[in-house]
């Protein structure tokens, strides 16, 4: 049986108003030709429907699933008239083409789809199907589409003897492209970029293999699938794991957004660098892999940039497994626990103030150990993005050396690119064979060490440590306007870019300054946890309040953004701010300065970096905590609210599979 016939076209109709209303009648349709049952596909479809929408750009739709409904896999189509909304950005569908196959049938599903998908790009096919004028015609013009692609004489004469037959139903091999996607904090950027990438490579025709480089265990790609590919896509906002696995391909690089927002753009600039034999790749060498030398066409700009957010990222989970353990050793010891109790006393030898106290002792002193590896490990991380493992032992050294001399996070920023550099330019050095086995486990460390010790202890840590002093002073002497101000600004650069650079260096300035222990660190800490939930939170509250203004999968994300929100996880807010950044990004900064002030203007701290609602026992003033984050999320969802129904930001009423 064909995959489409005469029987599975509807030309010029009206099949209802919402895209359910469609899927209901095309799986009709297609039970009328005696290949599925039609309640069970329709649900099937409209399951799927809800992971993500199917409708693209350019007015067509292509709804599909896998479905123990389906009997014989098909292909149904409608052109509609008037045109109902599937979700795509730029407007409703008036072609749309139902994917039924078999649940078994797992290359049919994804063959056809690939298929079509890069048959709906051409503006020809379209304009075509939008011009037939009969069922036949369309049936003419898919079955071109989805034959077999010629079989050359070679594999025709083989086919013979049996070999040829199944390369020839199989048709042409797709293109692999494989890509690594990472984000500072691996939580949102890192997995939004690899399923933008994916999704684009289906609808191009594109084999994509992602290897996300998260917060979790990492998945590395098989060395086969990095031999078969064609190009390698580099979308990170922090260094890339193991590069030198990937030497010799051809190389595009951006930062993790840029996957986001332009999937099908990078892979375009991906199977053209296959092509051409002038396109920058991946080094060959290692030791030059391993230091970034590639990252160098991005310019020293956006290397500076990736080294930062490298060593913020591995500095986070110290800043979080130490933050923490010190708010839980309140929780149990009370806000004056000392931590030396935890070396004197032992469960069969409890202090006086009883078990709970040893408790919080206990994490006390395990918590403030974790902390006493923030600046080290910002500082070593920093050097690693630059010049890769053998700028680690002098971005350590450099950072414990920063907090000897008081230079605190400033200097372990400055000694972090000082390692990182030193060690990057003694490795450029052309070494007798007999000492390059020695260069990058003795000789650049030993080298770079003392280099970036002595320029912190004769030149730069005096100064650093007058400046962190000073701004210490400051801070802990602000109240009024000027507290009010600088909660402003933190909650500003929290929901500028929702986890980007900005928002993480204003993260970064509060979680450094807890260790100095002050009221004017803890309004700082709180300012930034609760403008930072704000986004999602106000995202998750527009889409409930007004559900008409969204996507299905945008009502779906609200429902996530919740809990995202109330941990305190900003990134929730990400696919709102990618579909329609205008209106989103300045209502979220407005909730999050609003949030920040009041903060700043109740007197409101936190000794926890992280946690959102979770950790209010480590809150001051809790009350207050709640009635600026309620504050900041209402202002920033009437905002975006607003803005969107002023835009005309509107799509069609939502509607539940009756099937």
């Amino acid at each position: 049986m064909d995959l489409m016939t005469t029987e599975l076209v509807a030309l010029d109709v009206d099949l209802g108003a919402t895209k359910a209303d469609v899927i209901e009648s095309l799986a009709r349709m297609v039970a009328g030709a005696g290949r599925a049952d039609a309640a069970g596909l329709a649900r099937d479809t409209m399951e799927r429907e809800g992971k993500a929408a199917t409708g693209l750009p350019g007015g067509f739709a292509i709804p599909h699933c896998r479905s123990a409904a389906v009997t014989q896999s098909s292909l149904a189509f409608a052109r509609l008239a008037p045109s109902v909304d599937f979700g795509a950005k730029d407007g409703p569908a008036d072609l749309v083409f139902l994917i039924a196959a078999a649940a078994d049938g797992d290359a049919d599903h994804l063959k056809l789809l690939t298929k079509l998908a890069r048959a709906l790009v051409r503006k020809e096919f379209l304009a075509s199907l939008r011009a037939a004028t009969s069922k036949e015609e369309i049936v003419a013009l898919v079955d071109a589409v989805l034959a077999p692609a010629p079989v050359p004489a070679a594999a025709a004469a083989s086919s013979a003897a049996g070999v040829g037959a199944v390369a020839a139903a199989a048709g042409p091999a797709l293109p692999v492209i494989v890509a690594i996607t990472a984000c500072p904090t691996g939580i949102a950027h890192t997995f939004m970029a690899a399923d933008h990438l994916v999704n684009a490579g289906k609808e191009m025709g594109v084999d994509v293999q992602i290897e996300t480089q998260g917060s979790g265990a990492v998945t590395l790609l098989p060395p086969s699938v990095i031999r078969s590919a064609s190009a390698v896509i580099f979308a990170t906002d922090v260094g890339v794991k193991d590069r030198e696995r990937f030497a010799g391909l051809p190389v595009i690089e951006s930062g993790v957004k840029r996957a986001i927002n332009e999937p099908k753009v990078m892979l375009q600039e991906a199977l053209a660098a296959a092509k051409n034999p002038n396109a920058r790749r991946v080094s060959g060498d290692a030791a030059a892999a391993q230091s970034g030398s590639e990252g160098a066409k991005l310019g020293w700009g956006k290397r500076i940039q990736q080294a930062l957010m490298t060593g913020v990222s591995y500095m986070i989970p110290f800043v979080a497994a130490g933050g923490l353990l010190i708010a839980l050793a309140f929780l149990f010891g009370g806000y004056q626990v000392d931590p030396a109790v935890a070396l004197t006393s032992t469960l069969f030898n409890l202090p006086e103030q009883g078990l709970m106290y040893y408790i919080g002792a206990v994490m006390m002193a395990t918590g403030k150990a974790a902390f006493a590896f923030l600046v080290p490990a910002l500082s070593g991380y920093i050097a690693y993005a630059l010049a890769g493992r053998p700028g680690i032992a002098p971005g350590f050294t450099g950072g414990v050396i920063s907090v000897a001399v008081g230079a605190g996070f400033l200097g372990g920023l400055l000694t972090g690119l000082v390692a990182g550099f030193v060690a990057l330019w003694i490795g450029s050095f052309k070494a007798p064979r007999w000492l390059t086995g020695l260069m990058p486990v003795v000789i650049i460390p030993l080298v770079a060490t003392l280099i970036t010790g002595g320029v912190m202890y004769l030149l730069l840590g005096r100064p650093l440590a007058a400046a962190t002093e000073g701004l210490t002073n400051w801070l802990s002497g602000l109240s009024g306007g000027s507290a009010i101000l600088l909660g402003i600004i933190l909650g500003l650069m929290m929901c500028f870019d929702l986890g980007g650079p900005v928002n993480k260096a204003a993260y970064l300035f509060a979680t450094a300054g807890l260790s100095a222990n002050t009221h004017a660190a803890f309004q700082i800490m709180a300012a930034v946890m609760a403008a930072g939930m704000v986004p999602p939170l106000a995202m998750a509250l527009s889409t409930t309040i007004r559900p008409k203004l969204y996507t299905e999968p945008e009502i779906e994300n609200g429902r996530a953004a919740w809990l995202l929100g109330a941990s305190f996880i900003s990134e929730g807010a990400i696919p709102f701010a990618a579909a329609d950044i205008l209106r989103v990004i300045p209502s979220m900064m407005l909730g999050g300065a609003v949030t920040g002030a009041l903060i700043m203007a109740l007197g409101v701290g936190s000794r926890a970096p992280h946690g959102g609602i979770f950790v209010l026992f480590a809150i001051t003033n809790v009350f207050g905590f709640l009635i600026a984050l309620v504050a900041g999320t209402v202002m920033a969802a009437t905002a975006v609210t607003f803005a969107k129904e002023m835009g005309g930001k509107k799509v069609q009423p939502v509607v539940a599979a009756a099937v």
